[in-house]
């Protein structure tokens, strides 16, 4: 029995390095093709309707948008949240999100919530839309492949698109796909006006990755909308230069536990304060940059900023924790339930 059971225990783990070492190779294959995939993307699109010459997306035209207008009179402002690279698609939100964020367009119903952007596609695509990777992303999601190999695969893979999103040899294009994306969400959730008589509102609400594709987008959504753009970070992780001349104000909320926020400060050389002249520098140095604790949330989890634990120090949960604090960030005005 014993001879057994050993050799039952020899072939799991045989068959687990296995299947560890052809998920790593088809990881070092698709960081390899990413940026050509991106690439490939952006020629399928069309110079002219989003890169060259960085037109806004087209809209459906005006008659379409006044029949639905009225719905949306009364909305001034879109929250785009952006999840972190652990997520699988743009649809699956965890428990802690979905509260914080129907929360949240409870406390401003005057904003709109868009929450279906993946930002790690530029065709805006869920991992098993990928089709030459999707054989692998359905086994990391197969029950039977164990739930910390599922998510070291899938953030592994968001880590390359988080990549290219700050490589500025291939973040023009990827950023403007995401920009595309945004603006198509937005307009679906409610029309957007073709000549707003005030600038929007549009505030990017990111955790971890999520943060740099945000401010990657924010660049392009400047020049195609007439929108004042704050950015909202929530323990993201994100270089010093794309976006920050684009957006009015950021905020960097972290927490206690959380060591994955310090990354970007140490890996990005346009994070470190003797590099006075990047954006990220000058915004830190005028005041449109600031950091703010929140209190004990790790990175994710149960006691992330998402997390439905109970914190004992206080009663609340995390995620409740997480909401007072995006909530008394002074960008609301007129959107805050009175």
């Amino acid at each position: 029995m014993l001879q057994g059971t050993g050799r039952t225990l020899l072939w799991l783990r045989k068959r687990t390095l296995n299947v560890l070492m052809l998920a790593g190779i088809a990881l070092l294959i698709s960081g390899t093709i990413s940026p050509l995939g991106t690439l490939v993307w952006w020629l399928r699109e069309g110079a002219e309707s989003l890169g060259l010459r960085e037109n806004r997306p087209q809209l459906p035209p005006a008659q379409k948008i006044a029949k639905t207008a009225a719905k949306s009179a009364n909305k001034n402002c879109y929250i785009i949240f952006l999840p972190g690279v652990g997520d699988f698609s743009a649809d699956e939100l965890d428990p802690g999100e979905t509260f914080f964020l129907n929360s949240l367009q409870q406390l401003h119903p005057n904003c709109v919530t868009v929450a279906d952007v993946f930002p790690y596609s530029a065709a805006n695509k869920s991992l098993g839309g990928d089709r030459l990777m999707a054989p692998l992303w359905r086994f990391a999601r197969h029950p039977k492949a164990g739930l910390e190999i599922a998510s070291v695969l899938i953030q592994i893979r968001n880590l390359w698109r988080f990549a290219i999103s700050a490589d500025p040899r291939y973040a023009p294009v990827y950023n403007q796909g995401i920009a595309k994306a945004i603006v198509s969400r937005m307009n679906a959730k409610a029309p957007l006006p073709a000549s707003p008589d005030r600038p929007l509102k549009i505030i990017l609400l990111g955790t971890s990755g999520g943060v740099q594709v945000s401010l990657g987008a924010a660049t392009y959504l400047k020049k195609w909308l007439n929108a004042e753009i704050t950015v909202v970070s929530l323990g993201g992780v994100f270089h010093g230069t794309n976006g920050f001349d684009a957006s009015q104000r950021l905020y960097h909320l972290h927490g206690d536990r959380d060591p994955i926020d310090d990354i970007g400060g140490i890996v990005f050389p346009t994070r470190w304060l003797w590099n006075i002249a990047s954006p990220y520098n000058q915004a830190r140095l005028h005041g449109r940059y600031t950091e703010i604790n929140i209190g004990p949330q790790a990175h994710d989890g149960p006691k992330g900023y998402f997390g439905e634990e109970i914190c004992s120090q206080n009663g609340s949960t995390y995620v409740g924790l997480t909401l007072d604090a995006v909530n008394k960030l002074p960008i609301w005005n007129s959107s805050r339930v009175r």
